[in-house]
C-alpha cells in the first residue's frame, strides 16, 4: 500500500514543470480503509522499471490507459462496459484514488489497475512503447491564467511520449471544456509525428459512448459552455521521419 503522501520525485523530475499541484483534500476513513484493504488487489506500486501488464492482469488483451482519472467515474464506467480490454488508471490525488478503490471493490472489477503517481514518470519508465490500444485524458487542469499555460499537461514533449506508447492503429482521446485549451491541443497534436486527427484538421467529435457525461459537464452545458472531444489515431511514420 502506498503512503498517502506526495509521490516521490528524483532531482531531474523535480526540475520539470509539473501539470498538477498536490492538494490534500478531504480523506475520509472509508478512503483510508480502501488503501489499506484494496490497494494490494487493484493498486500498482511505481518502481520505475518496465512492467509486464499481461502478467499483472493474468491475460493478454488490448489495454486502455486513462491519465488523471479524478474520482474514477469514467474509468469504472468504461471497464464495466468493455470487459474484453484491461484498463489502467493514473491519478496523483489520494482522495480520488481512494474513492475509486472502494468502487472497484463494490463492482468486483477484474480488469482495472491503478497507479497513484506522476503520469509522466509512469509513461516514461513503466509502459512500453506501442503497448496501449487507447489513451484517454479527460478534462485536464486548464491552468486558465496565461502565465500558467506552461503547466498544461498537453505539450509537445508529452504528446510525443503519448504517440510512442500507442499501438499501431491506437487511439488518443482528449476532452476539455476550455476552448483555448482545445486550440492548444490541436496546435500540439497536429504537429506531433505519428498522430492524425480522426475528425479532420482542427476537428472534434460528439461525446463518444465510452465517455460518460459528468454532472459538471451537464451543468456547464446548461449554462451554454462548450465541450470539445478530440480523437486522434496513431499512424505509421514513413522511413526517415
Amino acid at each position: 500500500m502506498p503512503a498517502v503522501t506526495a509521490p516521490a520525485h528524483d532531482a531531474e523530475q523535480s526540475r520539470r514543470i509539473r501539470s498538477f499541484v498536490l492538494r490534500q483534500g478531504r480523506f475520509s476513513p472509508a478512503q483510508q480503509r480502501a488503501f489499506e484493504q484494496a490497494w494490494p488487489r487493484f493498486g500498482i506500486d511505481y518502481t520505475g522499471n518496465l512492467r509486464d501488464y499481461d502478467a499483472l492482469f493474468g491475460r493478454s488483451v488490448p489495454k486502455i490507459l486513462e491519465i488523471g482519472f479524478g474520482n474514477g467515474e469514467a474509468l469504472l464506467y468504461s471497464s464495466q462496459r468493455d470487459p474484453a480490454r484491461d484498463h489502467i488508471g493514473i491519478e496523483v490525488h489520494a482522495p480520488g484514488v481512494g474513492r475509486l478503490l472502494n468502487a472497484l471493490v463494490a463492482a468486483n472489477a477484474g480488469n482495472v489497475r491503478v497507479y497513484r503517481h506522476d503520469a509522466f514518470e509512469v509513461m516514461g519508465n513503466e509502459i512500453g512503447d506501442g503497448l496501449l490500444d487507447e489513451i484517454r485524458i479527460y478534462f485536464p487542469d486548464p491552468w486558465h491564467k496565461k502565465r500558467h499555460h506552461k503547466r498544461r499537461l498537453v505539450n509537445p514533449g508529452f504528446a510525443a511520449l503519448l504517440a510512442r506508447k500507442l499501438a499501431p492503429g491506437g487511439r488518443l482521446h482528449l476532452a476539455t471544456d476550455w476552448q483555448d485549451y482545445a486550440e492548444q491541443m490541436w496546435d500540439v497534436l497536429d504537429a506531433t509525428p505519428g498522430l492524425a486527427n480522426i475528425a479532420g484538421l482542427r476537428g472534434h467529435v460528439p461525446r463518444p459512448d465510452w465517455r460518460p457525461q459528468t454532472h459538471f459537464e451537464t451543468r456547464g452545458q446548461q449554462l451554454g459552455h462548450g465541450v470539445w472531444d478530440l480523437l486522434y489515431g496513431q499512424v505509421a511514420l514513413q522511413s526517415g521521419d
